[in-house]
């Protein structure tokens, strides 16, 4: 049994972000909605789209589910809707990856009790990343997250390593957007602790040696930054 398609139920901003970075990674991806409206919507931005109703079981049947269908993402409108699919390709395929959003948090259990693998909450992302921002300085970018925002748009921890050119260096001084294409987020300074510093509008503030820059910006030019200070990976 060769499992190896994606569908994705439900087309909105969020299938159509996932859809960008999903595309070109040899997987087969399919968008499914009932509404002939949002599926002509994704054949004119050259998506591949199919009009269906996920309420019967022998449409999931048909689709793959069982057979030739490795995850489904739901993306419907409502919980409920994502709540009756879940447990309908559950019930088809054990070994199914369900992965769903959930709009209203008191759906999350529910959801993973019809047998959710993974739950995507917007707002428990959105307050665990402001978290992470205000109380730690080791900052991950989630992902798989991804389902929201570019695709190419990561934060990274750089360590100004020793020799670089950026030891006694004033934030100010390194334009990182003009040079790097890159925005400084704020620095974490081990002479002042573990707190990560927001630099607001490149505030003044000598960098040192062991110093940390977290950035953001697509891996590409991360990359290249790091190459620019001597960051040997």
């Amino acid at each position: 049994m060769n499992n190896n398609k994606i569908a994705i139920f439900g087309y909105n901003s969020m299938s159509f972000e996932l859809v960008s970075q999903l595309n070109g990674k040899e997987k087969k991806l399919i968008i499914l909605d009932a509404d002939p409206v949002k599926i002509e919507q994704a054949l004119q931005k050259e998506l591949p789209a199919q009009l269906m109703d996920c309420r019967q079981d022998e449409n999931l049947i048909t689709l793959g589910i069982g057979s030739s269908v490795e995850t489904i993402f739901c993306f419907l409108e409502s919980d409920s809707e994502n709540v009756f699919l879940t447990l309908s390709a559950r019930v088809l395929d054990k070994k199914l990856k369900i992965i769903s959003v959930v709009n209203q948090p008191e759906s999350a259990e529910k959801l993973l009790a019809a047998g959710a693998n993974k739950i995507i909450d917007p707002f428990e992302i959105c307050s665990k990343k402001a978290y992470q921002l205000l109380t730690k300085p080791s900052i991950t970018w989630l992902l798989d997250e991804a389902v929201f925002g570019r695709a190419d748009l990561h934060m990274a921890e750089i360590l100004i390593p020793k020799n670089s050119y950026l030891d006694r260096t004033l934030i100010s001084e390194l334009h990182l957007n003009e040079l790097y294409n890159l925005f400084l987020i704020g620095v974490v300074d081990k002479e002042l602790g573990e707190k990560l510093y927001f630099s607001l509008g490149e505030q003044d503030h000598v960098l040192d040696t062991g110093d940390i820059l977290v950035v953001l910006g697509s891996s590409r030019d991360i990359k290249n930054f790091k190459k620019e200070i001597g960051v040997i990976e």
